[in-house]
């Protein structure tokens, strides 16, 4: 069940292709006020534009995938359906709004905070798509481009605002400066991709900042040369932006040494040398009226004012990626050069076929 967030649907398919079942992919519109129907109307599919979404009809699937607040009445009326003529389990990734019971399988990571509970599995990052097989073979189709580029390669995979960070303009000169530093330490050239969610009045400014040899990706909407995977492929070290677990964990996943950037500087780091509450909200307040960000604001107060159950934390993240050595911040030392491997994929797969006792009957029979 796709949603609307390219991060949810990379973990979708990540656990379908995982899995190695054969699957189904629904795309679905929603009604500008399918948060009220949905709050109030249980297992529908009134929250949906018919015309502009999937059809679903049966035969129902024995499994239902799905990551995202807006999907979740439309996969328990799936299953509301179904149920005479079998029960369709539902698996959800990331963070639930409805009851964690509703659920067989809720596959987490440490960002939503989550407390434990049997239908919870408590993920330390992401699933992602990352496999050596698709990073060679990207990394081939995009070669023969590279020409005239010196390797070795340093990939740049920038992100953009999230949450209470944001990815400013003074934020893009940083980041050109600091990679090309790191460039100019390895004697490598940068393999530079932004993403759907990187700010138009950014994009040039980091052009201009950096100083080495330099093949820059502008991200375009339904591009079919997109070079996401074939820079991870290529790279031997890579920079990712640290707004995105799911791109700081496709990162991690390639095996390479992986180096985080901080969106912000002093109180407004990304880093845990972070202020108490209340100041950090009274300087929030008081920034330049240019450099203000609402949602920003708005989100941070929500992080330390509010319930862990409405926002999320990356940090926490960071600090898993640092503490075990897979990244380093950016300009603060270097991480492992050969970092071990992450297992969220097997784990996740292993306890999906805990929800289909059949086919280990059938297999050991």
């Amino acid at each position: 069940m796709m949603g609307h967030r390219a991060g949810d649907n990379s973990q979708v398919l990540a656990l379908a292709e995982a899995l190695g079942w054969p699957y189904e992919i629904r795309r679905f519109a929603y009604k500008s006020y399918e948060l009220l129907i949905n709050l109030t109307h249980g297992p529908t599919l009134s929250g949906t534009l018919p015309d502009q979404s999937s059809h679903l009809e049966p035969p129902w699937p024995d499994l239902v995938i799905s990551a995202g607040r807006r999907n979740e009445p439309i996969c328990r009326w799936i299953q509301q359906q179904a149920k005479r003529e079998k029960h369709v389990r539902l698996i959800h990734i990331g963070r639930p709004w409805a009851n964690f019971g509703r659920f067989d399988l809720i596959i987490t990571t440490p960002q939503y905070r989550l407390p434990q509970h049997p239908h919870i599995l408590q993920n330390n990052t992401p699933l992602h798509r990352v496999s050596q097989k698709r990073l060679e073979s990207d990394a081939a189709d995009w070669a023969d481009k590279l020409q005239g580029m010196p390797p070795p390669y340093i990939a740049v995979i920038v992100g953009g605002n999230s949450g209470p960070y944001s990815y400013d303009r003074e934020a893009a000169r940083r980041l050109g400066k600091q990679a090309s530093k790191l460039a100019r330490q390895y004697g490598a050239s940068l393999l530079v991709t932004t993403s759907a969610r990187t700010r138009a009045d950014t994009i040039q400014v980091l052009r201009d900042e950096i100083d080495v040899p330099c093949h820059f990706y502008q991200w375009r909407p339904d591009a079919e040369d997109n070079p996401y995977f074939a820079f991870l492929g290529l790279a031997d070290r890579i920079i990712v932006t640290g707004d995105s677990v799911s791109m700081m964990t496709e990162a991690c996943a390639t095996g390479k040494p992986v180096y985080l950037f901080d969106l912000g500087q002093g109180w407004r780091a990304m880093r845990r040398q972070l202020p108490g509450k209340p100041k950090l909200l009274d300087k929030y307040l008081k920034k330049p009226r240019d450099s203000f960000d609402f949602r920003a604001f708005v989100y941070l107060s929500g992080m330390h004012l509010g319930p862990n159950r409405i926002t999320r934390d990356i940090r926490i993240i960071h600090d898993y990626m640092i503490s075990s050595g897979r990244a380093a911040w950016l300009g603060e030392g270097h991480p492992l050069e050969s970092p071990p491997p992450l297992e969220d994929i097997s784990r996740a797969v292993e306890r999906v076929h805990t929800l289909f006792p059949e086919l280990s009957t059938a297999k050991s029979g």
